[in-house]
């Protein structure tokens, strides 16, 4: 029998049947399958079995969540008490969480990480490996994770601990590490050993600085992982830049080996192409830009255009590449093409202009 990862929590309030209602809106909203049962709203991700039930009786609002993995749970109650506490935001709510992790001391997704090695994948990528204690929920489940960059000068790095709203509690301005979401490459939990690839072209940010110049022994702090992975499916068109070749990577190494797929990788040059382990059924297209401008191309647009999808086959679309690129791309398979949330998976990974920026769903 599957584990089950569940939580609650009720807020006492004369407004309750409103406030239920205001999130089903919002659930709707963001595409989240939200339904009625008898006078409740029951939300279900579709993934995980990750759901949940909202109620307004005896003059509370009262969630319940449960799903198979921790991360389903997570993000379910994440969503759902950051709208309650802005739908009730007069009453100025104090949510108490309990359920699977109440009253921990530590984030039981964080992990300290030491930096014990790096090599230059291609000219325009490093790969930095962290090694640390216990990372078999990062091979399990997702592959985001968030890397934490504590400020120099600390006596010893301060990381987020549990807040009773179900969020993390963070330290203080100035003793706050900075964030940055990133993808797994590879995780070895026997050796204890994670690798994760960074794009380092052009202006640095945080993260990109830390990858080149930290040094061996440096130690951050990664927290996660999120994201639910993509279904199970008979065909897979996948489409991304550089930043998204992680995530394509674990992904083909995830799926059935008798899934047919169809991979854009939008590069700079032919020196930016990486070995990438996949079946027979996968076909791996490389798009160079040759000196066009990063993010303001249509290379990858036209290409995922181009492919007629099948209509007899269960089938995943997924893309990761810059914010404009994929409303471009996420418009044509959803409303063009009449795409589902289950078949559609698209998350702008960075904004022109910007040197880091958090993918986005």
């Amino acid at each position: 029998m599957d584990t089950l990862y569940r939580t609650s929590v009720h807020h006492i309030t004369p407004n309750a049947r409103t406030y239920v209602t205001s999130l089903y809106e919002r659930a709707r909203e963001v595409e989240l399958p939200a339904v009625y049962d008898g006078d409740d709203v029951v939300v279900d991700i579709g993934r995980d079995g990750a759901n949940a039930r909202l109620s307004s009786k005896d003059g509370a609002v009262s969630i319940e969540v449960e799903s198979r993995t921790e991360q389903g749970a997570t993000l379910l109650r994440s969503f759902l008490g950051h709208f309650l506490e802005k739908v009730a935001a007069p009453e100025k709510p104090e949510l108490v969480w309990d359920g699977f992790d109440a009253d921990l001391d530590e984030l039981p997704g964080l992990r300290e990480m030491t930096l014990v090695d790096r090599k230059m994948v291609t000219p325009r990528m490093v790969r930095v490996r962290l090694a640390g204690r216990d990372l078999a929920r990062f091979a399990s489940s997702g592959h985001i994770v968030r890397l934490l960059f504590p400020p120099s000068g600390l006596a010893a790095p301060e990381w987020p601990t549990p807040g009773k709203n179900g969020r993390p509690v963070w330290p203080e301005e100035g003793r706050r590490p900075q964030s940055r979401v990133y993808t797994i490459r590879d995780v070895d939990v026997a050796a204890g050993m994670m690798d994760i690839d960074f794009v380092v072209h052009g202006a640095h940010g945080v993260a990109a600085r830390w990858a080149v110049d930290a040094p061996i022994g440096d130690v951050i702090g990664v927290l996660g992982p999120t994201g639910l992975g993509l279904r199970q499916a008979e065909w897979y068109l996948l489409g991304g830049d550089e930043t998204a070749i992680p995530a394509i990577a674990r992904i083909l190494a995830k799926i059935d080996p008798t899934a047919h797929a169809t991979v854009f990788i939008e590069i700079e040059d032919a020196a930016e192409r990486q070995a990438l382990t996949h079946s027979d059924y996968v076909t791996v297209h490389w798009l160079e830009r040759n000196g066009l401008p990063v993010g303001r191309t249509t290379l990858l647009v036209d290409a995922m255009k181009s492919v007629t999808l099948p209509h007899d086959r269960t089938k995943v679309v997924w893309i990761g590449a810059e914010l404009e690129t994929v409303r471009d791309l996420r418009v044509y398979f959803k409303k063009d093409l009449g795409l589902d949330r289950l078949e559609l998976n698209a998350s702008g990974y960075w904004r022109f202009g910007k040197a880091e920026s958090a993918p986005t769903e």
